[in-house]
């Protein structure tokens, strides 16, 4: 499991074999990844650590080792991941000022109640405070007319649930051009579900500590699996698959061990492990390990408070063959050792480097045909609805 993993693992240096202009390109990727990050870990630090990570609350969110531990060692995923009630009602209407619109097809926007409420009962009042994040947000660009079609999910990343940047990102017109229904998952605490006063998108989901972590991550599986519910009983999908970035990779990694209807799970630039990507980034890492000290503990202990949460505990439900990864070379945000746990995790799946890093997808065209190349070969795209 996660917690298993060596103290420094993140040192552990990747092997590529790039030529020189490649080694150029990495390494000023490379470079921006590592502005960004620091002025991220700044961010985090300033609006973050005082609520959730000062030495006292700390010690008391490690005193929930209790409560998430023994899910994590029954390696179950039903275990921790409740499966949501039938039933739960979405609402839909014609989307907000859309960047894409499909002359063959429709934009909505989808909405329902989430009935989620916390494993954690220590938590249960604190989180239920958060009313807007109650309320999940989903865009649904669908084709015209009721005939099955494939249908792709795609998860944004950690405060980047921008649609019209995801749009890009996701490359959306050009899966929507293969044939595919496509949507876009808003992630608890991101977008219109952060508090009024949250000082960034995503300041929830991590400001309240590390048992608040985890019930938020159960939180979007939960909401996913309502998602995936409502889209199994449409007339126009067919098979369903899920795409995400970053924190959305993380996602898709831990749905891929809970949702067994899903077609497949594409993680991009995944993390997977919490604790050491936050030791990482400086000057946040400096002030965790000090809060870790004062409370006298490790990052093997942090390990094992948010393993409950990590796709690494668990087996995929998805075969492997329908497992895919793509990884940055020069990423310095979720270093490439994580990709590379990750796929060995999932027993060596297909996986696709390319030159660029965690925000800089230089490549993203390779990557676009290698994908398109992946759902063709497990049956996923059909070929009379393919258009470009």
């Amino acid at each position: 499991m996660v917690e298993r993993l060596a103290p420094g693992f993140l040192n552990e240096a990747e092997a590529f074999q790039l030529g020189r202009a490649d080694r150029a390109v990495v390494g000023a990727t490379a470079g921006v990844d590592v502005v960004l990050r620091t002025l991220g870990a700044c961010l985090v630090g300033a609006l973050a650590f005082p609520i959730g990570y000062h030495p006292r609350a700390l010690r008391r969110a490690l005193e929930d080792k209790k409560v998430y531990g023994p899910l994590a060692e029954s390696r179950d995923p039903d275990a921790f991941f409740v499966r949501p009630p039938t039933g739960v009602r979405i609402e839909s209407q014609p989307a907000r000022r859309p960047l894409f619109s499909p002359r063959d097809g429709v934009c909505e926007d989808l909405s329902f109640e989430s009935p989620f409420v916390p494993f954690n009962r220590r938590l249960r009042d604190s989180y239920a405070r958060h009313t807007r994040n109650r309320t999940a947000h989903v865009r649904y660009w669908r084709h015209r007319g009721s005939e099955p079609r494939p249908t792709i999910v795609a998860i944004h990343g950690f405060s980047a649930d921008l649609y019209h940047l995801n749009e890009w990102l996701f490359a959306l017109p050009w899966l929507h051009r293969l044939g595919c229904n496509v949507l876009l998952f808003t992630l608890p605490f991101h977008g219109r579900r952060q508090s009024r006063l949250s000082p960034f998108s995503g300041h929830g989901f991590f400001a309240g500590g590390p048992a608040h972590i985890n019930e938020a991550f159960a939180h979007a599986v939960f909401d996913f699996r309502i998602l995936m519910d409502w889209l199994s009983g449409r007339p126009e999908v067919e098979q369903v698959g899920v795409m995400g970035v970053s924190l959305g990779g993380f996602t898709a990694s831990l749905l891929a061990a809970v949702e067994p209807r899903l077609a497949f799970s594409v993680p991009n630039v995944p993390v997977v492990s919490i604790p050491d990507l936050v030791m990482d980034w400086e000057p946040i890492g400096v002030m965790m390990r000090g809060a870790l000290k004062a409370a006298r503990q490790g990052v093997e202990e942090a390990r094992y408070l948010l393993a409950a949460s990590s796709p690494l505990t668990y087996t995929p439900r998805i075969p492997t063959e329908r497992l895919m990864i793509i990884g940055g070379i020069g990423d310095r945000l979720a270093p490439p050792r994580h990709s590379r746990l990750l796929w060995e995790h999932w027993d060596r799946c297909r996986m696709h480097w390319f030159v660029g890093s965690h925000l800089l997808h230089l490549d993203r065209g390779n990557y676009l045909r290698e994908t398109k190349a992946f759902l063709r070969e497990i049956g996923f795209l059909t070929p009379g609805h393919i258009t470009s």
